[in-house]
């Protein structure tokens, strides 16, 4: 009378002491023999052990024995509360008997443990979930009976289980593994969600969780398709049932609730059978073999009608005539699978093993006030592996024709039997694949291919834009104001020269300096071309410099005495060999800037002599303004001690406008000549 929770499977099974995880009756007792395949040999796990230590296990202990019966030998006796063995109790042989005594105590909950046979060495119990491991992905071996009231889960496939789920458990609502007969587990490990779904499978109700740090899902064969009910692959001449509901309303519209409409989320009403009894089915022809690894039922869907199944049980056929009742492997009588406890929802139950048939039978065992559902098939095709090709070795070098014929004729018969035999006595592997190999080399080659193709078209693309960018940028980086490259050559300098000269007309046009010309003059030609700052003075004429300037041009240079005039005196000058051919004297009332001529004759000795240059200025002192330009010749005078006139001498050769180059300028009679500088 102190058994608890027990189920006890070919291969795995879980026990619990009564009343388990509360207080466990005094005196009481309980013993469990536990048996496995002949070979092997048993492993104990304990998942809880919280038992009376008051007498030092006197009257209250779990003993494990060796063997069955009076030949039977101790292992251990154990009792503490909260006991923790870590390590997993081996049994000597197949056979293994449980003990539990409970004398007079006041606590303690007794114990919970799992055994398995020694090849899973990866045991849990169904009290571990996934909080216990650390690892990402992991594989365990559940027990069989984790199916307990006092584990919880939430959520659901294919969303995930909130983390403080029993894992095992879980594996049963999952449909991974089976609450009869255990079976391994592949867990990963992933982040969590806020929410959690609650739904019945499997016999165990998934609660609604809330919101968690990580949650759990399992790695599956991937039979778990839609076979074709709500989809209508299936077509309504493959649907069939053993009786239909027809009835007429108030309206006297008849109602007829024919098998086609058991479809799962079809809108309207189910199939309902016309008589409520054990003997009423609904039948689903899959036109092949298929596999088939579960089936998802509801009731009627409909408010008004309050009908749904509530338990049944499956059958299956590959002829539609002799019929085959779903039973788990190891059991003697056929399985009862839990239907609807509500017309909506939706519940699933999987078949471990899966069924292997064509025709699919639904037989209503319990239900609500009719029999009405609509259901959905889960599976995937079904294909039966090639056998092997026959290679026929040589014969063997005999003249005895006769007895290599006999040895053909016999190993060609045993390879025959040893194929019947193989295909009678073992399933053949299945596995879900849709592709062949050939087809998942090219998958391979496209899935490196397209990648790299991908990158390599990104990199060319990028290449171009940033090639458009810097020619943009490139044309960007040229100032307003400044002159184009081939505006910058020597020899562009020179042939403005050559270019015909504009009207006075045009004269009063301001003239734009660019940074880089002013970088071309020398030092002490720079203050000259920057001393201008008013607008009612234009720049200076620099011959043969700026091809943009025009023949004359005024300028006011700043008051003071500038470094740059200090060596560059004019007058100081010795006498020159050339001289201006027509120096116009300033008049009386003219202004006080002197008219300084100016002549480029390097730059074009055979051009006619025009107007010569004329440049306007107002001296400091007797200063001259300094010569600018590498070959011109600079002759000036400025009388400002005396008068403002400046007479001037004839050439003494006869002006021309061939005789440019022969041109000879004295220097003014009423100027006393002075030592100079030599222009460079």
């Amino acid at each position: 009378d102190g058994c608890g929770h027990t189920v006890l499977g070919p291969e795995s099974g879980t026990l619990a002491s009564i009343n388990y995880p509360q207080t466990s009756p005094n005196s009481t007792v309980c013993e469990w023999e536990i048996r496995v395949k002949p070979g092997q040999r048993v492993q104990l796990k304990f998942g809880d052990f919280d038992i009376d230590d008051s007498d030092s296990c006197h009257s209250s202990y779990l003993r494990v024995h060796n063997g069955i019966g009076p030949t039977r030998t101790e292992i251990g006796k154990y009792c503490g509360f909260g006991f923790q063995m870590d390590g997993l109790i081996t049994s000597k042989s197949n056979e293994v008997t449980v003990q539990f005594m409970s004398g007079t105590h006041t606590s303690g909950r007794g114990f919970l443990a799992a055994y398995s046979t020694t090849d899973k060495s990866d045991l849990i119990t169904c009290l571990d979930n996934a909080s216990h491991f650390s690892e990402p992905e992991f594989n365990k071996y559940c027990p069989a009976g984790c199916v307990i009231p006092y584990a919880d889960v939430s959520g659901t496939i294919p969303h995930g289980y909130r983390d403080s789920s029993s894992l095992c458990m879980a594996g049963v609502h999952a449909g991974v593994v089976s609450n009869t007969l255990g079976g391994q587990i592949n867990v990963v490990i992933s982040k969590g969600i806020p929410y959690y779904e609650g739904s019945l499978a499997n016999n165990v109700t998934s609660k609604v969780g809330p919101l968690s740090t990580s949650l759990f899902t399992f790695k599956t064969s991937g039979c778990y398709g839609t076979l074709g009910m709500e989809s209508g692959v299936i077509p309504d001449s493959q649907i069939t049932a053993s009786s239909i509901l027809e009835w007429s309303d108030q309206t006297g519209h008849v109602n007829i609730w024919k098998p086609e409409n058991a479809r799962l989320k079809r809108a309207g009403p189910p199939w309902a059978a016309f008589i409520s009894d054990e003997h009423q089915w609904l039948q689903i022809d899959l036109n092949k073999e298929k596999r088939i690894t579960g089936i998802i039922t509801t009731g009627s869907t409909l408010a008004e009608y309050y009908y749904y199944v509530s338990a049944y049980r499956i059958l299956y056929s590959d002829d539609a005539r002799k019929w085959t009742a779903y039973r788990e492997p190891g059991m003697d009588r056929d399985k009862i699978f839990q239907g609807n406890t509500e017309l909506y929802q939706e519940v699933r139950n999987n078949f471990i093993p899966p069924i292997i048939a064509r025709f699919f039978r639904i037989n209503p065992l319990k239900w609500h006030q009719k029999i009405a559902m609509k259901v959905e098939l889960l599976g995937c095709q079904f294909s039966i592996g090639r056998a092997p090709r026959i290679t026929m070795p040589p014969p063997p070098q005999n003249k005895n024709d006769d007895k290599n014929d006999d040895f053909s004729d016999d190993f060609i018969h045993s390879v025959k039997t040893s194929l019947q035999t193989d295909k009678t006595t073992f399933t053949p592997e299945i596995k879900n694949t849709t592709v062949t190999p050939s087809v998942t080399k090219d998958v391979a080659l496209t899935a490196v291919l397209v990648p790299v193709l991908v990158m390599v078209f990104t990199t060319l693309i990028l290449i171009l834009v940033c090639a458009w960018h810097w020619r943009n940028r490139k044309k960007k980086t040229e100032g307003t104001y400044d002159l184009p490259y081939w505006d910058r050559a020597g020899w562009w300098k020179g042939m403005k020269q050559f270019l015909p000269t504009k009207s006075a007309e045009h004269e009063e046009t301001p003239v734009r300096y660019s940074s880089s010309e002013i970088g071309h003059l020398r030092p002490r030609e720079v203050p000259t071309m920057l001393q201008t700052e008013s607008a009612e003075y234009a720049q200076p004429l620099v011959g043969g410099m700026v091809g943009t300037l025009h023949q004359r041009s005024t300028f006011k240079p700043e008051e003071g005495k500038e470094a740059s005039y200090a060596d560059l005196d004019p007058y100081n000058s010795p006498i020159q060999e050339v001289y201006h051919a027509y120096a116009e004297p300033l008049p009386i009332t003219g202004p006080e800037y002197a008219t300084p001529i100016i002549m480029d004759m390097s730059s074009h000795p055979s051009t006619p002599l025009g107007v010569p240059s004329i440049s306007t200025f107002k001296a400091a002192g007797n200063q001259a303004p300094p010569l600018v330009g590498t070959y011109n010749k600079l002759l000036s005078r400025t009388d400002s001690a005396s008068s403002a006139q400046a007479l001037y001498d004839t050439p003494k050769g006869q002006p021309g406008p061939g005789a440019a180059d022969e041109l000879v300028y004295q220097v003014p009679q009423s100027v006393a000549h002075s030592t100079g500088s030599k222009d460079e």
